[in-house]
């Protein structure tokens, strides 16, 4: 269900055209990279510093909800450091051996990049530690008593790791990366820029109350903002003479049902089904998955970041429930005796 919703912040790596419409706007350096200030200022800090000394940056670790960045700033920092970059995710590396051999393809000062660290297998990350520490990996030849261990020499390299859950994963390995960063939502006037910057590249004209008014509906996410941007052109280019001003803008985004808060219909069922369903809350995660016929990783990861960060929704220890100004959002009423646990 999430992965066909257009603020839907996941990559979907199976929508060919909207990954390829999203790489074209991925800026190369940091001086085309929009927002995330104090991460940019530690990381070309330690890029420079990486340089002077002729090294390859120490590893990285970025987190935080999808869809800020955490892809794109790995391309930056290795086009800073004038290396290769190796693309991969923790579900495709399924054994110690996939591992071992995109480590020994590697040359030094090359950098991998592995998306949904969290999800990498124990055995995987068993040799990831040794080859993040010593620039080694040990491999077992042979099965039974006659096994033995060859211990190969991998080149300097430098592991970006990229995770919505830094919680999940084994603190050996968190501890092994030398600059663990979290990247925020973006604030409205940093998202219009980057609508604006992706426009310009687009060679879309967009007036700057349109601007405005996609990053208001964008979830502070870019990649969200710039899907909104390409449906909006799609229907600016239909509908009008192709340029995408406030009443284009307005009529796009009340056909894709996208609110003032960039709410769309399923965020809007969450919402209503703790308020007629549970009074307001709060109910168990899955319960409320249950109910919503959803997967309880998909509410957390997709749904709650953005509803928590606007003050919709909180987490409490009994479950999930909505604040006064998800009833008002609504048009819901909430008697008074209520309205002290709400707030």
């Amino acid at each position: 269900m999430a992965v066909e919703r257009i603020v839907n912040s996941g990559s979907n790596p199976e929508n060919t055209d909207d990954e390829q419409f999203e790489q074209s706007l991925r800026p190369k350096k940091f001086s085309e990279y929009i927002g995330q200030n104090r991460v940019k200022k530690n990381l070309q800090l330690a890029i420079d510093a990486a340089k002077k000394r002729s090294e390859p940056i120490d590893h990285v670790l970025l987190y935080g909800p999808p869809g800020l960045g955490k892809t794109t700033l790995a391309t930056v920092i290795a086009n800073e450091m004038s290396a290769q970059i190796r693309v991969t995710s923790g579900p495709a590396i399924d054994r110690a051996a996939d591992l071992a051999s995109l480590l020994t393809n590697l040359q030094d000062g090359d950098v991998l990049f592995i998306d949904e660290i969290h999800r990498l297998n124990r055995s995987v990350e068993e040799v990831l530690y040794s080859a993040m520490e010593d620039f080694a990996i040990d491999i077992m030849l042979g099965k039974g008593p006659s096994a033995r261990s060859l211990r190969l020499d991998v080149p300097k390299f430098t592991l970006i790791g990229a995770t919505t859950r830094t919680g999940a994963l084994a603190a050996p390995l968190r501890d092994r990366f030398g600059h663990i960063h979290r990247l925020e939502f973006y604030k409205p006037e940093e998202i219009a820029q980057i609508i604006n910057r992706s426009a310009k590249i687009l060679k879309s004209q967009i007036d700057n109350k349109a601007a405005n008014m996609l990053s208001t509906r964008a979830r502070l996410t870019p990649r969200i903002a710039n899907r909104l941007l390409k449906r909006v052109r799609d229907f600016a280019d239909v509908n009008g003479d192709g340029i995408i001003d406030i009443k284009i803008t307005t009529e796009a985004l009340g056909l894709l049902e996208i609110d003032e808060l960039g709410l769309d219909p399923a965020d809007r069922l969450l919402l209503a089904t703790i308020i007629e369903n549970h009074n307001g809350g709060p109910v168990g995660l899955n319960t409320l998955a249950a109910l919503l016929g959803d997967e309880a990783t998909t509410i957390e990861d997709f749904y709650e970041p953005y509803l928590m960060q606007i003050g919709l929704i909180e987490r409490t220890p009994r479950g999930r429930k909505v604040s006064k100004k998800a009833y008002q959002h609504l048009g819901k009423n909430h008697n008074l005796k209520d309205q002290a646990t709400l707030l």
